[in-house]
């Protein structure tokens, strides 16, 4: 039955109380032709089956969407608790063992491999009856459009953490439609590759009107040029990229901080492309991420209601940034605490007296832990950057590339970079440019797996909490969770995991 539990992910959209975006228990028969064949007849349907599509965000980005490679990587480190620490000091298994508990499960690489499949089967049934339902027209092509979008970033981040993956193009009709072999990765860029190009040409440009969550021409065309980075495909990623800078619909906050500011957070939809919405009313989606961050015992009001002091960013990484760059004060030393007083740096957290606060996602009127403030996905400044590497890397730097990278750092409050650099150079300089632009914003550890330079920056991440980080060549990716693996036997682990 454990094994027939687990084809659910990929059985998800069979189970179709759409409405609640889940499905709780499998039967041993599946019955989804009932479901499907009486369900997308009406609009209401269709728009029901894509809010479904979107669902298995919630519990990716509840923190497994960040906070697994945030905790990899050389920004932000955990309070040592079982579970939370195994990604910081690389000791996490192919059964992820110590994330079995229901809180630190919901941190595990297992999380997003689970239910980025449930949106991918939820994306497909879209895709298959949509088509025929009866409805306006041109709403019905949206909603495709949508559904194209979400399936390529579903594969995206599963390809991003675990490789050669499982590409999953036909819902599942039974349990043998369900129990499919890995894809090589290469062949995974083209299968999102193919999605974005439908979502392209069906989605809307960006305007007022999109729902808040839902993505755009141009965010289609963003997750294309990052994509495009992730497989080297410079051209690809360049153009793309180019196409969003130039559509003129999104520009960068002229403040920095204003794109983290919860008061400001529809003026800064200007910049922050796609988001995963948070809300701080019940019921309503949120994440814990919104805790983790801040104080512990809530004693920092103005990070939220509710906080823990569970993770914070590395001394070094502070002192990396030049005192003049805004974007450090998204870092801090110090905080006030609910008497009004000054708590310095030595006694932000119990486990070191180098702990620095992270303020990118503070929300001082949360209800509890749960707090409006958005996690950004993808950000025009992202999309700067990107265009910036993949223009070096293709004709090395030009006059395009250091205007792309300087258009980040003069909103920073730096100087732009001069030209001279070489070509490596000027691709280390983007990188630390990503670095310091998108901390906090799970993204650092899939440069540095990306290009595979995790090997040499890791060990230098260290603290007094974590002295010695000894990543290996194995831990570029995570483990497909031998749970999956258990259930469906033409699924490999990935070589390094054998």
């Amino acid at each position: 039955m454990k094994a027939k539990k687990n084809i659910q992910y990929l059985l998800g959209g069979l189970c179709l109380l759409l409405v609640n975006m889940s499905c709780n228990k499998l039967d041993e028969e599946p019955y989804s032709s009932i479901f499907t064949d009486n369900f997308y007849q009406t609009a209401s349907d269709a728009e029901a089956a894509l809010t479904a599509v979107y669902g298995p965000m919630v519990n990716i980005y509840n923190t497994a969407g960040t906070g697994a490679s945030d905790f990899s990587a050389d920004q932000i480190y955990p309070r040592p608790v079982v579970g939370r620490d195994t990604y910081t000091l690389f000791s996490y298994d192919p059964n992820y063992t110590t994330q079995k508990s229901f809180n630190r499960q919901m941190e595990s690489p297992q999380q997003i491999w689970q239910y980025a499949y449930s949106g991918i089967e939820k994306a497909n049934w879209v895709l298959l009856r949509v088509p025929q339902t009866n409805m306006d027209t041109a709403r019905r092509t949206v909603i495709l459009g949508e559904a194209y979008y979400m399936r390529a970033f579903y594969l995206w981040t599963l390809t991003k953490n675990f490789r050669d993956i499982v590409v999953k193009t036909t819902p599942s009709t039974s349990l043998d439609t369900a129990i499919i072999g890995k894809t090589m990765q290469a062949d995974v860029f083209k299968q999102i590759y193919q999605d974005l190009d439908q979502a392209v040409a069906k989605l809307p440009s960006y305007s007022a009107n999109i729902q808040k969550g839902r993505p755009s021409k141009e965010v289609a065309m963003a997750l294309y040029a990052k994509t495009a980075l992730y497989a080297e495909d410079w051209t690809t990623a360049l153009n793309m990229a180019k196409q969003v800078l130039s559509s003129g619909k999104y520009s960068l906050m002229p403040d920095v901080l204003d794109v983290y500011n919860v008061a400001r957070e529809d003026a800064a939809r200007q910049e922050n492309m796609w988001a995963f919405e948070c809300e701080s009313t019940s019921p309503g989606f949120s994440t814990q991420i919104i805790s983790l961050y801040g104080p512990k015992n809530s004693d920092g009001p103005q990070y939220a209601a509710t906080s823990f002091g569970s993770a914070f960013a590395y001394q070094s990484f502070y002192d990396s940034f030049n005192p003049a760059d805004r974007r450090r004060l998204l870092l801090d030393t110090f905080y006030i605490n609910k008497q009004g007083q000054v708590v310095h740096q030595k006694d932000i957290t119990p486990i070191t007296p180098k702990g620095v606060l992270v303020k990118k996602y503070m929300d001082p009127n949360s209800v509890g832990g749960s707090g409006a403030t958005n996690i950004p996905i993808l950000r025009l400044a992202d999309v700067y950057l990107i265009a910036a590497e993949a223009s070096a890397r293709q004709n090395g730097p030009s006059t395009e590339s250091y205007d792309y990278i300087n258009a980040v750092r003069n909103r920073a409050g730096l100087p732009g970079l001069t030209a001279g650099l070489g070509k490596a150079q000027f691709v280390d300089s983007v990188l630390q440019e990503r670095s310091w632009e998108l901390f906090g914003e799970g993204d650092r550890w899939y440069d540095l797996t990306r290009t595979n330079t995790f090997m040499q920056v890791i060990p230098k991440a260290v603290n007094d909490v974590f002295p010695v980080r000894m990543p290996q060549p194995k831990n570029r990716y995570f483990p497909i969770p031998l749970d999956e693996i258990n259930a469906n036997p033409k699924l490999e682990q990935n070589p390094d995991w054998k």
